[in-house]
């Protein structure tokens, strides 16, 4: 008892803990492999000995032990739903209580075992075995959020097994796109799906790291054990986004290195929420936002009419669905994580994948060439507030299946503009405080494939912006100009014109 006090009260507790999920896997591979050895010998397959099945059961029950002694320092930790943790408990004893009695039985160490004592063996081993299910089920869901096992299960096993059907939403990782961009609800149709793929696995309704929820509003404003999370109309001073922001080596970023982080776009959308007041019931079109904020909800939408946060409607965009490309050299991904580039898949169906540097601002165009290696998967690229130069848009024109480019906050001028042109896929190009001026109004008109182009903060100007929207009337331009005032200095354009012509005649 003096022992798992000061354990408890130390670092020792949680070192020996985080050797669970190791240990816990001993137990289920001893249990496994005495599970075969007797259906085996149950059919003829294999003679196997009393001695044999003795020592499996034997280390499948100081596995058990051990798991349960670091599981409970682990618990420590705390940050887990308490019932379902103590179900996760107890069942771990019950495995390695069940597997010492099915150890006893078999030992060829104890005299000859009357009727009765033999008849302990199979429920004593059968019990250890179904135990060892129902908590490594409760395991995954303590560590990987309610639900991960069943997440993916087919509609044909729902069905026969009463689940109901699996929704479109319940994509793993991926959000539904929204139909309708400018009537959704911004916390529910925006922000919790991003909290929802993100973060809820670690701050949900079964685990709680930091005592904090981040599966509903109301957990969400009460905070965790530091306090609240975020301040109503203070994106930038909001724990939420802070710790989003940070090196991805620190050990206060989240979520935590090697698990599926938040794109720009993602922190930009909460941290515009936040600024807003964080309200639960407002649209879209209610609240304000900049051109940035805009061009990140428009790429929320499905690409049908009425699916933009204000602009025209677009012309179909490129089905990424025909692309079939072979699966990425793993070595080569993992090149690119070295650099601390965010790789994550698109479709893991089709190995298409988005490459993001939005903790790597030291990237360079030094680097560009690792990019060739994956010329063939890479759909979307994200180098904005990177050292990249007009040089690596040499580079970025051999990713032969580009969809969208982002550039924001770099160094790319008109001269790197030139470089798009081979780009027959490119439909979303972000070009938010660069320098390319009206000198490229007509080489982005020309990039046929092209839907969306941001250039708010560059150095086109208001009447280059107009200049773009007449010979592309398709494309939706984001700039310095608002809707109202690009709809004023053309109906404007159109009377002086029309007056000239009059006048003419």
């Amino acid at each position: 008892m003096i022992l798992t006090s000061l354990l408890q009260l130390s670092d020792w507790a949680l070192f020996i803990g985080r050797m669970h999920p190791l240990l816990v896997h001993l137990p289920i591979g001893f249990l496994f492999i005495a599970l075969f050895l007797e259906i085996a010998q149950r059919f003829g397959k294999v003679a196997v000995t009393e001695q044999t099945k003795s020592f499996v059961l034997l280390c499948a029950a100081i596995g058990a032990t051990l798991s349960c002694v670091v599981g409970y320092l682990l618990a420590s930790e705390g940050g887990y739903d308490e019932e379902a943790l103590s179900q996760h408990q107890w069942q771990g004893i019950g495995v390695a209580v069940f597997a010492w009695l099915a150890w006893l039985v078999t030992s060829v160490r104890l005299p000859e075992k009357t009727g009765w004592l033999s008849l302990l063996y199979f429920p004593a081993f059968g019990l250890s075995v179904l135990l060892m299910f129902f908590a490594g089920h409760l395991g995954g869901t303590l560590t990987h959020g309610d639900g991960y096992l069943t997440q993916y299960t087919p509609n044909p096993i729902r069905t026969l097994v009463g689940m109901p059907p699996r929704e479109e939403s319940e994509s793993g990782g991926e959000i539904k796109p929204l139909a309708n961009v400018s009537e959704a609800v911004v916390y529910t149709d925006v922000v919790q799906p991003i909290l929802a793929t993100k973060c809820v696995q670690c701050h949900g309704s079964s685990k709680q790291k930091g005592d904090l929820r981040l599966d509903g509003f109301e957990h969400l404003k009460k905070g965790g054990e530091n306090g609240p999370v975020f301040v109503a109309g203070k994106g930038a001073e909001s724990g939420l986004v802070k710790v989003c922001l940070l090196p991805v080596e620190d050990d206060q970023h989240m979520p935590p290195k090697g698990k599926p982080q938040l794109t720009t776009a993602q922190i930009g959308l909460i941290s515009w929420w936040i600024d807003q007041g964080a309200p639960t019931d407002k649209k879209v079109q209610e609240l304000e936002k900049n051109p940035e904020i805009a061009a990140h909800l428009e790429a929320l939408g499905t690409g049908g009419a009425g699916t933009t946060a204000g602009g025209p409607q677009a012309k179909p965009g490129v089905d990424l669905s025909k692309i079939t490309v072979g699966e990425p050299d793993k070595n080569d991904v993992a090149a690119l994580r070295k650099l601390n580039l965010i790789v994550s898949p698109v479709s893991k169906d089709q190995h298409i994948m988005e490459v993001s540097a939005i903790n790597a601002p030291a990237f360079s165009d030094g680097d560009m060439p690792l990019l060739q290696k994956l010329s063939d998967q890479i759909v979307w690229l994200k180098i904005g507030g990177t050292e990249v130069t007009d040089k690596a848009l040499s580079d970025v024109a051999r990713l032969k299946h580009l969809n969208k480019l982002y550039l924001d906050r770099t160094a790319i001028t008109d001269n790197g503009i030139d470089h798009l042109n081979t780009l027959p896929n490119l439909e979303y190009l972000n070009l938010i405080g660069t320098k390319v001026s009206d000198a490229s109004v007509k080489k982005l008109a020309d990039l046929k494939a092209l839907r969306s182009v941001y250039l708010w903060q560059s150095a086109v100007s208001d009447s280059g912006i107009v200049q773009l929207r007449r010979l592309r009337p398709d494309l939706h331009v984001i700039g310095g100009l608002s809707a109202r005032e690009v709809q004023d200095f053309l109906s404007a354009g159109k009377k002086d014109s029309l007056g000239t012509r009059t006048k003419a005649e």
